[in-house]
């Protein structure tokens, strides 16, 4: 079971990071991709990796939210960090129209450096979408025939737009989003439309832990242990077995990110 979004350098972990990862193992988990959101944390996520070669993997990018950091320098950086061998994918990139926290067109000249970049390098794309479909799709179609593989991670648009995301060849990450019962009943009427060959799971701990867990856990942070909750809220929600749920995803995510077995 591969969990393809894990922020496993933030400060929430720093107490019991190692007793994170047991606990991911016991449960199942056999790849983490840990996710590079700043140049600091890509630098923090590829070292992390490297200390666990074969079960740990990194992405390396710049999420909108720190766009406003992005420069000359930072793609550079990013290049470099992108050539390690722990390092699959470049992001996390794209558009964030919700909270704004960097000026649109400084995020929009950071993803698209960050797409040149998967481009030029021939590395999967690990991408970001808040608010800003229309615009995150006119500037992702260019791009997508150069890039070998993307994907659009924590997906929790309409069924318009993820119709829009699989015309243009794009693979989906579903988190414990859907677990939600106030938030996530879209994304449980969607998920079955979305082909086996080009779904994705992921936690995004310590974020979005699944509401719907028995018992509940005292803390309110997630970790990569409840993946296989969350495929197996998929899995009902698709009418399928949760085994060959986890079987086929993580298939897809090996190929995807060219893990090794």
């Amino acid at each position: 079971m591969i969990d393809i979004g894990v922020n496993l350098t933030s400060s929430q972990f720093d107490k019991d990071r190692e007793a994170v990862l047991e606990r991911a193992l016991a449960a199942g988990v056999t790849g983490l991709v840990l996710t590079g959101t700043s140049l600091a944390e890509s630098r923090a996520v590829a070292e992390l990796a490297a200390a666990y070669p074969g079960l740990c993997y990194a992405t390396a990018g710049v999420h909108p939210h720190d766009a406003s950091t992005f420069d000359d320098r930072t793609l550079n950086e990013l290049r470099e960090l992108a050539a390690l061998p722990q390092v699959v994918a470049v992001g996390e990139c794209g558009l964030d129209f919700n909270r704004d926290f960097s000026p649109r067109p400084q995020q929009e000249a950071a993803f698209e450096a960050q797409l040149a970049l998967a481009a030029e390098l021939q590395l999967p794309v690990f991408m970001h979408c808040r608010d800003a479909h229309e615009r995150f799709m006119a500037m992702l179609a260019p791009w997508r025939d150069k890039l070998p593989a993307a994907v659009l991670h924590c997906f929790t648009g309409s069924e318009a737009e993820l119709k829009d995301c699989l015309a243009l060849d794009l693979h989906i990450g579903i988190t414990g989003w859907i677990c939600d019962e106030r938030r996530g009943a879209e994304l449980q009427r969607l998920v079955s439309l979305i082909p086996a060959e080009r779904l994705m799971i992921e936690t995004d701990s310590p974020y979005l832990i699944p509401r719907d867990l028995s018992p509940k856990p005292r803390s309110r942070r997630n970790e990569p242990a409840y993946l296989p909750h969350i495929a197996g809220r998929i899995a009902a929600c698709r009418g399928e077995d949760t085994a060959g749920l986890i079987a086929v995803t993580s298939a897809t995510s090996r190929a995807f990110f060219q893990l090794q077995e």
